[in-house]
């Protein structure tokens, strides 16, 4: 730009000048001809004026003596041929040459113009001093009769260096001019185009995302105006961009926090973000998807429809999907929302997964453990009620008849009680408001007093129970009834499922940070099919023996319920035909507690 200016710049200013230039050479050289003439004119009426009195009276030798020597003193000092000629055309005298020497001049043109019009200009080559030069004549007349000629001359070529002077003096000027005019005007071009380069340096750097980028704006013209409109932009867009960047770090923020699983798309289905709970749903990685169509990165076409169905101008949808995979289905709750431009037109969608799986599957628990408190209340109760309508209905039974139902209602009583105290057990332990009666012990004792307890049941069962516990105690806060009562059915399931003549062994150990106890049958074992929902309420892995035996079948849920509050987890490990091994893992004071997920056992 600044050579363009230049150039345009330099152009007229050359042009302008060498017109003026040519004009001013052109008047001065035409001033200085009509100066020379007129100088040349008044040189030979000078002469005239000289040269009349003498020519007048015919004067003599000594006269024409005496004019030869003051016309060439003239001519000297002049710096011009002067001649005086008479009417003959005799040369009289002449400022150069003798007169004596020189030829009759009565046929030389400026004198017979002289003669004729009474003035001759002729500019002619010399014949008496072969150059070329430039003659002015004029009659000499006294008393109306002509008396002589007089004539001034000049070189041409004298003239011509005259004029010649005169042009290099106007050149001369014409390039200082040009010279000055072409710095002056560089530097005003200069002047125009650097603000304008570091405003589109500014302006490039804006573009690029440097905000902080200034232009100095001291200038009061238009461009100054400009500069600090740049700057005010400059101002504004950081301020909005950093608002921008802002919000949308706010907003990343929300959508990684959020539990919810969030996919924006554009309006060709390709993914313009994706959080961290949405690619782990879908099994992508999340920082490997902008720019990709959604059936790229997903093979769940229920997603896909969705948004498809959105943007092709349904409005918000929704659908619920169920995956079938291993270990478990899972379960997805889908549901997209258009994103809508400035003109109303939808531009995109944003869609929400949740995974509904682990509510879905506590839906189901929760059905069957209605179903499940139903069955095995309506059991008892309904056995209950038929052996006391029975007796009433018979007034006449027999005593040992009556005794034997008497006997089974209070097994049934007894079933229900059981059943009832198991249930509330759970309930406390399920409920997170209400608080465990935590106290700093020993496990081992804990662990020896349900030796003692289970000692007659052992017995009975003729089944040895056999205690490993360490020398050195492992404190640790704890509810000791509830311990008690996880151990106990630990202890209580051992005992059942082990044939007469069998062993049960009871540990405890402690690790780093953590104690376990464990309870060891060589009874019948457990089939690995069951292993995933043993601790699960009411489930048993043989529903007449458990029923036969007294089971309720939510031991096991209140051993594992009594290890998650207090910060740790219970396993298993069975074999059919050679016993089952629980574990019940704690932390104990001073170790590190043990992060589990909630139903981790029962669930899987």
């Amino acid at each position: 730009m600044l050579w363009r200016i230049y150039a345009g710049y330099a152009a007229l200013i050359l042009l302008s000048i060498g017109l003026v230039g040519y004009l001013v050479a052109d008047r001065i050289e035409d001033d200085t001809r009509r100066e020379i003439q007129t100088s040349l004119q008044a040189r030979a009426l000078m002469l005239r004026e000289l040269a009349s009195p003498l020519l007048a009276a015919d004067g003599g030798a000594l006269e024409t003596e005496g004019l030869q020597e003051r016309i060439r003193d003239l001519g000297a000092a002049i710096r011009t041929r002067l001649t005086v000629i008479a009417v003959d055309g005799r040369v009289l005298a002449d400022s150069e040459l003798d007169p004596l020497r020189m030829e009759n001049h009565a046929d030389r043109p400026e004198v017979t113009a002289a003669r004729s019009s009474g003035e001759g200009r002729v500019t002619r080559i010399s014949t008496t001093l072969g150059i070329e030069m430039v003659y002015l004549a004029y009659p000499v007349i006294h008393e109306g009769q002509m008396c002589g000629t007089v004539r001034a001359s000049l070189p041409l070529s004298e003239v011509g260096q005259r004029l010649a002077q005169l042009r290099g003096l106007v050149i001369l000027t014409a390039l200082v001019a040009s010279v000055a005019a072409l710095i002056i005007g560089f530097q005003v071009a200069r002047g125009v185009v650097r603000p304008l380069t570091a405003m589109t340096e500014a302006a490039t750097a804006m573009a690029e995302g440097d905000y902080e980028r200034r232009i100095p704006s001291s200038r009061n013209d238009e461009i100054g105006g400009l500069a600090r409109a740049l700057n005010h932009l400059a101002a504004s867009s950081l301020e909005r961009m950093q608002t921008i960047l802002t919000e949308r770090n706010q907003l990343f923020a929300i959508l990684s926090g959020m539990v919810e699983g969030v996919v924006a798309v554009d309006g060709d289905a390709r993914v313009m973000h994706m959080n961290a709970v949405a690619a782990r749903i879908l099994r992508t990685p999340s920082t490997d998807c902008a720019g990709k169509a959604i059936r790229e990165i997903t093979r769940i076409t229920d997603v896909a429809e969705v948004i498809e169905s959105t943007l092709a101008g349904a409005g918000d949808s929704g659908r619920l999907v169920r995956l079938v995979e291993q270990p478990r289905d899972r379960v997805l709750e889908v549901h997209a929302a258009p994103l809508i431009g400035h003109a109303g037109e939808p531009r995109g969608a944003v869609v929400v997964l949740h995974d509904v799986t682990e509510i879905n599957r506590l839906e189901t628990v929760r059905r069957d453990f209605v179903a499940n408190v139903s069955h095995e209340l309506k059991t008892p109760i309904t056995a209950i009620r038929g052996l006391v309508e029975t007796m009433i209905d018979d007034e006449a039974m027999e005593p040992a008849t009556s005794s034997r139902f008497l006997a089974r209602i209070r097994d049934q009583s007894g079933r229900l009680s059981v059943l009832v105290s198991d249930l509330l057990s759970l309930s406390r332990l399920e409920s997170e408001s209400t608080a465990l009666e935590t106290r700093r012990l020993d496990l081992r004792d804990v662990v020896a007093w349900c030796s003692r307890a289970m000692q007659a049941a052992a017995e009975l069962e003729d089944v040895s129970i056999k205690v490993d516990s360490p020398r050195a105690p492992i404190w640790m806060e704890c509810d000791e009834e509830a311990m008690q009562l996880a151990i106990r059915n630990l202890l209580d399931n051992a005992l059942k499922y082990t044939g007469r003549g069998g062993e049960v062994w009871l540990r405890v150990k402690e690790g780093e940070g953590t104690a376990t106890v464990e309870v060891e049958d060589s009874g019948i074992g457990i089939e690995p099919h069951h292993l995933d929902r043993i601790f699960e309420r009411f489930y048993r892995v043989d529903k007449a023996r458990s029923r036969e035996l007294g089971g309720t079948g939510l031991g096991l849920a209140i051993v594992k319920h009594v290890a998650i509050r207090h910060g740790g987890d219970v396993s298993v490990t069975s074999a059919v035909g050679r016993g089952s091994k629980f574990s019940i893992h704690l932390p104990v004071d001073g170790g590190p507690q043990i992060s589990i997920e909630s139903g981790s056992q029962a669930g899987s």
